[in-house]
């Protein structure tokens, strides 16, 4: 099996997915594209994406770390199955490989391009929107997302529902376990900070700050940035209009939610982790907006999602699925 990684979100989730899987050969790869992303790449202008030097290294740092076999772009070929951790590129190579998607957390919110990316899937690129396009490729057999209510949106999106299964995603599937931690401050306003405008959004953060600082009133405030923001240039506009903050930017963001009393977000999944722990929650998408899409928090998203793969390996050779049909597969999926 080739594990397609990207941000350390993404890569650990693999890590998770693979050790249920003891009885596969598991190879490693950080995300990859194409020729064309490969030569945008080298030339820097990939930096705010998984495609880009930033993630890659970060990616290589942790594979490296946890000795695990890498096969960079999946170069040696001869796989049995794949998982991916994102579909809105596919890079031609995987074209005819089985293929597993796995939901990474929340979706961007749409834009105007997505109508026009399902009217005419062949001509509009589904990276023109973002994670809004997540599933639209229809390039795997199997799509584990997080919940009943991201089953339910995906199939409002256009995703055959038969191709959908409800598995939880690691790194959501538990999220009481985060308020075991050694972060040594409690009761706080944490905000986490999103990467917009590295993305090509619209982000106006001095008004995040002060809305923040609304919020808090007197009380302590602490930012999270993310990590693929420009980490000089966010401080230094934070700093300006709360210079009493704290600002961190390599924390874990769980724990610092798991250790506050009001949680401040714009399109992040740490939302899910808010919400799972009874925080007060602000962000850009609305609480009931929200809770139907709630990650499964069964403690088991992982062993979910390699029986997926398991099952997906059995009926790979099957008749039906070169005719075109979908292969029968059913998974009860479990609370751990």
């Amino acid at each position: 099996m080739l594990f397609i990684c990207g941000s350390l979100n993404q890569t650990t989730q693999m890590h998770q997915i693979a050790d249920q899987m003891p009885e596969v050969e598991a190879w490693y790869s950080p995300f990859f594209a194409g020729e064309l992303w490969d030569a945008l790449r080298n030339h820097n202008l990939m930096e705010r994406t998984i495609a880009g030097n930033r993630h890659r290294q970060r990616c290589l740092n942790y594979l490296r770390k946890h000795q695990l076999c890498v096969d960079d772009q999946g170069r040696q070929g001869g796989y049995n199955l794949v998982l991916n951790c994102t579909d809105v590129v596919v890079a031609s190579s995987l074209i005819g490989t089985p293929m597993v998607l796995v939901q990474e957390g929340i979706l961007d919110p749409p834009n105007a391009w997505l109508p026009l990316v399902k009217r005419f899937p062949q001509l509009v690129p589904r990276w023109l929107c973002g994670t809004a396009a997540t599933g639209l490729s229809r390039s795997y057999q199997k799509f584990c997302v997080a919940s009943q209510g991201y089953a339910d949106y995906f199939t409002h999106l256009g995703v055959p529902r038969e191709r959908l299964v409800v598995t939880g995603i690691p790194n959501f599937d538990n999220c009481v376990g985060y308020l075991d931690n050694d972060f040594p401050h409690h009761h706080y306003v944490l905000v986490c900070t999103s990467d917009a405008r590295e993305t090509f959004k619209r982000d106006d953060r001095a008004g995040l700050v002060r809305s923040a600082l609304g919020i808090a009133a007197g009380r302590q405030l602490i930012f999270k940035l993310h990590p693929n923001e420009d980490i000089q240039r966010a401080t230094a506009e934070i700093t300006e209009l709360a210079p009493q903050a704290l600002i961190y930017s390599d924390m874990s963001a769980e724990h610092l939610i798991a250790n506050c009393d009001v949680y401040i977000g714009q399109y992040s999944s740490t939302a899910f982790v808010a919400l799972a722990l009874n925080k007060e929650v602000h962000a850009y998408w609305r609480n009931e907006e929200l809770r139907p899409l709630m990650p499964e928090q069964n403690g088991c998203a992982a062993s979910n999602i390699a029986r997926v793969c398991s099952l997906v390996l059995e009926h790979s050779e099957a008749p039906s699925r070169h005719s075109g049909a979908e292969p029968l597969i059913q998974l009860q999926t479990r609370d751990c």
